[in-house]
């Protein structure tokens, strides 16, 4: 094994064996390396088998990069080593052991869409109005609950408040609502592992004894479902080895306690720590910049983190009117870093505290012509095509999964309503047997007819796929399926392009499930079903795609770039108006920033508008983050920028609010012909192939030197005639 590339303190980190392991990693720090290199360390120098390691990470994407890394550094069978997120490992523990707690093991795993919809039916069923609790609310205050670690019964007992006590009860009967559906959810994955320690102690010692040495990436991130997991499994030999950065612990919102890495030392006896401080991402002025602010927090550890790449240029700081202002700047700034420094697009990445932002943003780089991927749209396998293929498909797998029987009873349409679905629910509560086996007699409920031929057929489908599963693989019964219920025939028999295109998505997923079948091997359906329920956006981003990536600076952990654009410092907006009185929030926000600014590698801008429009609703005047004024002046440099927009503040109806009617400023433009040359700032020197229109509005398409083709907005694209290419 090589381990060449490993400074002191890493070497150091790496072959520490025997105790307790707690390694600070600052951003860009090499902590992936350090573990993959740990990972073969043990395996190399006889350690610990390779089937006794278990590697826990928090995303698909970091357990894949971990994998392909350390198997370039040790020979080592595919699988014999355990790496994978949280969920997926305790997924696996449940599919094995989840019996042992009344379930069985064809359970299903609830995305958040289920959840929703289960969490509707009850809210109906204990006559909640929307307006009081809504289904969204009741999976949040669940969620919290059970990062809390708090039972529907302590909920209940600890309930003092009117709204408490109806949420334990709601909590309560959602638990009992997914235990009848053989289901969980995301949280029960991490939770009833747990459970079955606690309650079946041979059971622990078969976890405890096949995993003897345990390593933890992003430990910051955990919370206590997570810390509890890894201290039942390190049991009495506590091989435990946990890398992270307090100042990048920003999912508090969602459970994480960071304290759990600053307690450590605490928690597991006889602990070494390690600290990586050598930065070998950023440069020095954006490593500094970064850590002036997040520097302000108390609850943190000491750090004294350095550049190895020099210190760089200054951190651009560029003040603009509004919104639609700052997106033309982020254009601006991007074109100018093209042209002089020959950048690509996917060396960019613009970042924004809430998603909401990304509406002018996206509008600006449309009417550019500017290629971009936004992470955090409409996942490949929420689009409602694919949910309805993978609600049969769960049904088929486990047939008390009544959520999912109730997405595609009628899909395609075949004439069953909600209320005859409603009727069966409350047959099947009556006679105490599945929903869908009261499906195989509606004659029993007075049900006649077309309606009955229909849902006869539909419980014959179920079976009949059910019954298929040890006869098939998952890509042949997923193509038998679609074949049988005639989706194909259901997409296409409209010529709306939508229909096509959703067809083209089932297509797609079939495709998806013959690739997992050729790379994992004795894959079942069950298996593909819940590697697609534990994805999430990131997985999605394709990193080898020439565009600019537009995401959340919560989105963009763990990535990096060469130039990166943090938009909408604003108090209010960054930090969020909920964080400024409250110290942990406050906190938690500067620790983003610090990891928005460290995901860059070369150049940093930082953007703010003294306006930020909002619908509804008065404009909003706002000041430059106080995160901005925490970065030491020598650090920046303030870049002037006006954009060709005029702005005229006009008051509602009533006088009720005011909003600003933002015109874009024309002078005079020259009308296009075709197999004119044109110069543009980024694509360089093309041809005009195709117009429509005049003046301003003209739209032009022009095949540029390189063969990149594009339809331009002449009033946005500043293109240039020039003689020749």
């Amino acid at each position: 094994m090589k381990k060449s590339k490993l400074n002191r303190v890493q070497k150091a980190a790496v072959e520490a064996y025997g105790k307790p392991v707690l390694i600070f990693a600052g951003a860009g720090s090499g902590k992936t390396r350090v573990l993959t290199h740990k990972i073969a360390y043990l395996v190399d120098k006889g350690l610990v088998e390779p089937r006794n390691i278990l590697a826990l990470t928090f995303t698909n994407k970091a357990s894949k990069e971990m994998k392909a890394r350390v198997h370039k550094l040790v020979k080592v069978p595919d699988g014999l080593i355990t790496m994978g997120t949280f969920h997926s490992v305790c997924a696996k523990i449940l599919r094995n052991d989840i019996h042992n707690i009344g379930y069985n093991s064809d359970f299903s795993i609830f995305d958040i869409q289920d959840q929703i919809s289960l969490l509707k039916i009850i809210l109906d069923e204990m006559k909640i109005p929307k307006a009081e609790i809504s289904p969204q609310g009741a999976r949040h205050r669940i969620s919290f609950l059970k990062n809390k670690l708090i039972t529907p019964s302590a909920a209940t007992k600890k309930a003092s408040l009117v709204i408490d006590k109806t949420y334990a009860s709601i909590y309560k009967t959602y638990q009992l609502e997914l235990a009848k559906n053989n289901s969980v959810d995301f949280d029960d994955l991490l939770l009833l592992p747990l459970k079955i320690f606690e309650e079946n102690q041979e059971i622990l010692s078969k976890y405890q004894n096949l995993w003897k040495y345990i390593l933890v990436d992003e430990y910051q991130d955990t919370n206590m479902p997570q810390f509890k997991l890894v201290k039942y499994l390190s049991g009495d030999h506590q091989q435990v080895c946990v890398v992270g950065d307090d100042d990048q612990s920003i999912y508090g919102w969602r459970g994480a306690e960071v304290r759990n890495i600053l307690d450590f030392k605490k928690l597991f006896d006889n602990c070494e720590v390690f600290k990586l401080e050598k930065n070998y991402r950023s440069t020095g002025n954006i490593l500094d910049a970064a850590i002036s602010v997040v520097k302000n927090n108390e609850n943190r550890a000491s750090k004294k983190l350095s550049s190895n790449s020099g210190a760089g240029n200054k951190l651009g700081l560029i003040e603009t009117n509004d919104e639609l202002e700052e997106a033309d700047a982020v254009i601006n700034a991007l074109e100018k870093e093209i042209k002089l420094d020959k950048r690509n697009f996917s060396d960019f990445a613009i970042l924004y505290r809430t998603n909401a932002q990304s509406r002018a943003l996206e509008d600006a780089f449309r009417r550019s012509g500017i290629p971009y991927n936004i992470v955090g749209g409409v996942r490949f396998y929420d689009r409602k095509e694919i949910k309805d293929l993978i609600g049969y498909l769960s049904l088929i797998i486990n047939p008390k999964d009544t959520i999912s029987l109730r997405r595609v009873v009628n899909f395609p349409p075949r004439g069953i309503g909600m209320k005859t679905v409603d009727k069966c629910a409350i047959k099947a509560e009556e006679d105490k047997i599945e929903m869908l086996e009261v499906l195989s007699n509606p004659q029993s409920m007075g049900i006649k007819g077309k309606q009955a031929d229909s849902i006869a057929n539909f419980y014959n489908i179920i079976k009949k796929y059910n019954e298929l599963i040890p006869k098939l693989n998952a890509g042949e019964l997923i193509r038998a399926l679609v074949e049988e219920i005639g989706l194909k025939e259901y997409y296409n028999k409209n010529s709306f392009k939508d229909d096509q295109d959703r067809f083209q998505n089932v297509l797609e997923l079939i495709k998806s499930v013959d690739e997992f079948i050729s790379r994992e091997k004795e894959a079942s359906l069950n298996q593909f079903l819940e590697e697609v329920s534990l994805l999430t956006d990131l997985d999605q981003w394709n990193d080898q795609t020439n565009r600019v990536t537009l995401m959340t600076i919560h989105a963009s952990k763990g990535l990096e770039f060469p130039v990166v654009f943090l938009t909408g410092l604003e108090d209010g907006l960054f930090p969020l108006y909920s964080s400024l009185d409250e110290k942990e929030k406050l906190e938690e926000e500067r620790r983003l920033f610090y990891v928005g600014v460290t995901r860059a590698m070369k150049k940093v801008y930082l953007l703010y508008a003294n306006n930020r429009r909002r619908i509804g609703s008065d404009d909003l005047y706002g000041l430059v983050s106080r995160f901005v004024n925490e970065v030491p002046e020598e650090k920046l440099e303030k870049i002037s920028f006006t954009s060709a927009l005029t702005r005229k503040v006009v008051r509602g109806k009533r006088g009720r609010h005011t909003r600003t009617i933002v015109k874009r400023t024309v002078v005079i433009f020259d009308d296009f012909q075709v197999g004119d040359y044109v110069e543009h700032s980024i694509f360089g020197t093309g041809k005009v192939q195709a117009l429509s229109g005049r003046g301003e509005n003209q739209r032009v398409g022009i095949e540029f030197k390189d063969g990149l083709k594009k339809k331009l907005v002449v009033k946005f694209a500043n293109l240039k005639k020039v003689d020749k290419l």
